[in-house]
């Protein structure tokens, strides 16, 4: 189908298109239009990664603005969102206004109401209903990214509620759900009364097979020879294969620590392909990781980029995953190494696809497990790039003819399997049950119930007794813990419970919450009794009694330790776990400092005292970050990367302002003790650097340098002697003038300034750091986030 044959869009768009080389429409994308994905009918499309299905969406969402219409994309990962967001800007000349959001789950996101499109993630957009986001209502289409990820046990339910909600807040909005190939597209197209495009189509061909011995084994038969010399292993031979070919690898394995191992392996293959232009580039980009954090992982990466390899998983900072990502689609990087999460919807094709690791751990099972056949083919589907690949190669790897026979039985030749609802899970549902009811969805259990029809469980499950068990135990617990009121069959969500679902907690991180600082305010007395209750004398002697109520009553406000232990032990933040030698260490951690803790602790026989060390563990990274241990030294001590310290600030900082708001709305005492808690941790300073450290641009490690020169606070920086503030920040001229103007100080400029001498601040170059002041007020890390 010819662009300019397209009905319902824009006059402008056909031109556009043109002017960036699409002409005609890819097959599925013509059966897109056929169907009236442009004239508002709703569309489930399963296609192949590289297919097109962006465009599908584009044409859905601008045909509906171009009828003063507008239009939600939802995606999964808060760096597809920033990735779409950029993409759609180029319509912006047309008048076509783009936002995007993806974090701070407390807002209605006003700001958001003038734009005709808005970028998302699946939580935000399910915080923005539960805070009534009034734009809401003017929707007339939303598009649902990787939609497949409904089968996902941690955001499916979040997807799966929030389309249902939508859908029920605009009978007439036009739903648009896209997917690479999955085994029941038909059932989601049913869920959705929705037209379906089902394709296998590509635009350029993806050839799949296993590589065993010395050869190439491909699905159609054939065989190439690729050998695997004396000094390689099978990997790194299909890397210099595809080298040799001018094309790159990605190069998938089951764990962090086997990524950044085989990207440092790698080099050896990859650094006799680099020319000296590539080699310099590569020395900037590389140059720019160190500059990201002061670690082992930024320091690994960077020297693996050097020589044309890098690792990307988690434990990456975010900054590190964006250069390695630019980098590898400017085809400067030949390989990258990573954990199946690159496969989750960020644009990094390549030429070939090595699929290493079809095993992970599984600890639910506590060994390994195989891979889901979506998930590989969802890694397979990276391989090709249209425009600069002739086909794509996907390979996986055998170890004996029987796992090569085993390979093309389990994943090359087999379809992917049916996405079923996760939503019957009790943590799911207790969530949603408390935000449909909060929100005003449904005001009885009849009402929730027929709520429920309207997802996908419910349309996948004749059988609804199950579901009406899991509902009625989390209405048992949600009305237990005060957050519903039960009048016969009727609910209401109470104060309590309304603010649970504004600031978007599981409704068990809000009880735990609630216990804890309810337990420190009435003295506490059972933290510290605790152990002699399981003890079998049975009672508590009157000196010990008396003992308790003496230190109870000087107790004070809970402090920080505390405070980052009552949410690091919440369903909410993902706890370090517990590595070989940690529980001793940990155990005679939580007696030495028992009276710091809020509620009772566990004994340990107990089967909750792991969780609680765990979450130890966790409180004690935030404690160290706030106390400004450099991030080097918490990489190590605890063994995780900058990604993974950056994801439990921000989860601890989201929490304990949770925790704040839950204390005020209780009305007790210990607000200001939660508040310089979670100032402490965002910024990661001592309680004295809190008002310096707010200043943007400050961060840790300039606040103490400032305060170390006698600049202690907010109204010293507008005052303070501008040579001291030009030492303190090591002659970085620009620098102490942003930070100046972001104080507050009516004439900012450095010219003609000279910087004082500072005892113990040297006066070279300043490391880049990363700081969390310096993010956008809207960015908040994603629950879960990858």
């Amino acid at each position: 189908m010819d662009v300019a044959e397209i009905p319902g869009i824009p006059d402008w768009l056909p031109a556009h298109l043109q002017d960036a080389g699409i002409a005609e429409l890819y097959p599925p994308q013509a059966e897109a239009v056929e169907a009236g994905v442009t004239t508002g009918e709703n569309l489930v499309a399963s296609v192949p990664t590289a297919s097109g299905k962006t465009l599908v969406a584009e044409l859905a969402m601008l045909s509906r603005v171009a009828e003063d219409g507008k239009a939600l994309y939802i995606v999964p990962l808060r760096a597809l969102a920033s990735e779409k967001s950029e993409e759609f800007e180029q319509f912006e000349q047309y008048g076509v206004d783009v936002g995007v959001s993806t974090g701070n789950y407390q807002s209605d996101g006003e700001w958001l109401a003038d734009s005709d499109v808005i970028v998302a993630t699946s939580e935000k957009v399910d915080s923005l209903v539960r805070n009534d986001a009034p734009w809401l209502d003017d929707l007339s289409c939303v598009v649902t990214d990787e939609v497949h990820l409904v089968d996902d046990g941690q955001r499916g339910p979040t997807l799966e509620v929030t389309m249902a909600k939508l859908r029920q807040l605009n009978p007439d909005l036009q739903t648009v759900a896209l997917s690479a190939t999955i085994g029941n597209a038909d059932e989601l197209a049913d869920w959705l009364d929705a037209e379906l495009v089902d394709s296998n189509w590509r635009p350029i061909e993806l050839q799949k097979g296993v590589h065993f011995g010395q050869a190439l084994h491909l699905e159609d038969g054939s065989q190439q020879r690729l050998e695997v010399r004396n000094s390689e292993d099978e990997t790194a031979a299909i890397v210099r294969d595809t080298l040799a070919d001018d094309g790159s690898t990605l190069v998938f394995v089951n764990s962090r620590r086997n990524a950044e191992a085989a990207a440092r392996r790698l080099t050896q293959t990859t650094s006799e392909f680099l020319d000296s232009e590539e080699r310099q580039r590569l020395q900037d980009v590389a140059d720019e990781i160190r500059e990201v954090s002061d670690t082992e992982t930024s320091d690994d990466l960077a020297d693996a980029v050097e020589q044309g390899a890098a690792f990307h998983h988690a434990g990456c900072a975010s900054q590190h995953r964006a250069l390695v990502e630019e980098a590898f689609r400017d085809r400067l990087l030949k390989v990258v190494s990573a954990t199946p999460t690159l496969a989750a919807g960020v644009n990094t094709p390549s030429r070939r696809v090595v699929v290493r690791d079809w095993r992970r751990y599984d600890g639910t099972v506590g060994g390994m497990q195989p891979l889901s056949v979506l998930e590989v083919h969802q890694m397979m589907g990276r391989a090709g790039r249209p425009g600069l690949d002739p086909y794509g190669e996907a390979v996986l790897i055998a170890n004996s003819h029987d796992e090569l026979d085993e390979l093309f039985e389990r994943y090359v030749w087999a379809d992917p399997e049916p996405v079923r609802s996760k939503l019957a899970a009790e943590p799911a549902l207790r969530t949603h049950l408390l935000a449909t009811v909060a929100s005003g969805f449904a005001s009885s259990r009849e009402g929730l119930l027929e709520f429920l029809e309207r997802t996908l469980h419910a349309s996948q499950n004749a059988d609804r007794s199950e579901l009406e068990r899991v509902t009625d135990r989390m209405l048992d617990y949600l009305e237990v813990n005060d957050f519903l009121q039960r009048d016969g069959d009727q609910l209401q969500a109470t104060g309590l419970g309304h603010t649970v679902s504004r600031l978007y907690l599981d409704p068990m991180s809000a009880a735990e919450i609630i216990d804890g600082l309810r337990d420190w305010e009435r003295g506490g007395t059972t933290t510290r009794s605790s152990r002699q209750e399981d003890d079998a004398v049975g009672f508590t002697t009157a000196s010990e009694l008396a003992a308790n109520e003496e230190s109870d009553a000087d107790r004070g406000p809970p402090g920080a330790l505390g405070l980052y232990h009552l949410v690091a032990r919440t369903p909410d933040m993902y706890e370090l776990y517990l590595r070989s030698g940690d529980e001793e260490e940990y155990t005679q951690l939580a007696y030495e400092r028992e009276d710091e803790l809020l509620g009772r602790t566990p004994h340990e026989r107990e089967e909750r005292f792991d969780d609680w060390l765990s979450a130890l563990k966790t409180a004690r990274l935030l404690e160290d970050w706030a106390s400004e241990v450099d991030e080097s030294e918490i990489t190590d001590r605890y063994g995780v990367g900058p990604g993974d310290i950056r994801g439990k600030v921000d989860t601890a900082q989201w929490l304990l302002g949770a925790a704040e708001s839950l204390a005020s709305e209780l009305g007790l005492d210990c607000v200001p003790a939660i508040r310089e808690a979670r100032t402490r941790v965002e910024h990661g300073v001592s309680a004295e650097l809190v008002d310096l450290a707010g200043v943007r641009n400050v961060g840790r490690k300039r606040a103490r340098r400032l305060y170390d020169a006698g600049i202690r606070t907010r109204a010293d920086l507008r005052e303070a002697d501008k040579s001291v503030v030009l030492g303190a920040l090591r002659g970085r001229e620009k620098t102490a003038e942003t930070v100046l103007e972001n104080a507050g100080r009516q004439d900012p400029s450095m010219d003609g300034v000279e910087p004082a001498e500072i005892d113990g601040v040297d006066a070279g170059t300043e490391q880049s750091e990363t700081e969390a002041d310096d993010q956008s007020p809207d960015d908040q890390s994603s629950l879960g986030d990858f």
